[in-house]
């Protein structure tokens, strides 16, 4: 074997090992790209989960440091309430065969997570009423925080009390998620459903009250 074979052997022998290091290294780039991926993934979940965290927290907060007169609270309270009744009682309408096992909108909520079927209708009716679901949870949260002690005003007394309920909301809530579930509550029981999200108002705060006549 002269020498010429043995260096072309020997050159053979070392682009092998070379090529099985470059392969090793191929793997371990794949193997290091797909733990990023899955790194990356966990940390916009955890993301997500935490600041939904913050934003259930700065709800709260919101609701329960409303400044709202026992009075104007059962004005709120009876829209919220009634928007909540209607989404219930529509979604039964859909689902007239599990009327027996939906009696609340809480347990609607609760078994739309693992029934596809009640979870199509629910957010069908969320869409036929112009609502989201970050609606439904400031809602819920209001009713939970509040409906202990409110009570239920009919639209002719609200109108006694309060001339532009929309003027108040606007004015005296600031936690932007529970200003437009409240204002879209307004608009379903008066417009039958939120067209659109609700403009600044711009009423002066006269007109917050009825004009009384003498």
């Amino acid at each position: 074997m002269n020498s010429e074979t043995t260096t072309l052997i020997s050159l053979k022998e070392t682009m092998k090992r070379v090529d099985h290091k470059l392969q090793a290294l191929e793997a371990r780039f794949k193997e290091l790209d797909f733990t990023k991926d899955n790194l990356a993934q966990k940390f916009e979940h955890h993301s997500k989960t935490l600041a939904n965290q913050v934003a259930q927290e700065e709800l709260w907060t919101a609701v329960l440091s409303l400044k709202f007169t026992p009075m104007e609270l059962n004005i709120l309270y009876s829209y919220v309430i009634e928007v909540l009744i209607r989404l219930h009682t529509r979604v039964l309408e859909e689902l007239p065969d599990l009327v027996r096992g939906l009696p609340t909108l809480t347990s609607i909520l609760r078994r739309k997570v693992k029934n596809k079927r009640i979870r199509v209708v629910w957010e069908s009716v969320l869409e036929e009423y112009g609502l989201q679901e970050g609606d439904i949870t400031a809602l819920c949260t209001f009713f939970v925080a509040h409906g202990n002690k409110a009570e239920h005003y009919i639209a002719k007394v609200r109108k006694m009390y309060i001339r532009d309920v929309n003027f108040m909301i606007t004015n005296m809530v600031k936690n932007q998620a529970l200003q437009d579930g409240l204002l879209k509550a307004v608009q379903v029981i008066e417009k039958g459903k939120a067209l659109r999200a609700p403009e600044e108002q711009k009423s002066s705060l006269t007109e917050l009250m009825p004009t009384v006549k003498s």
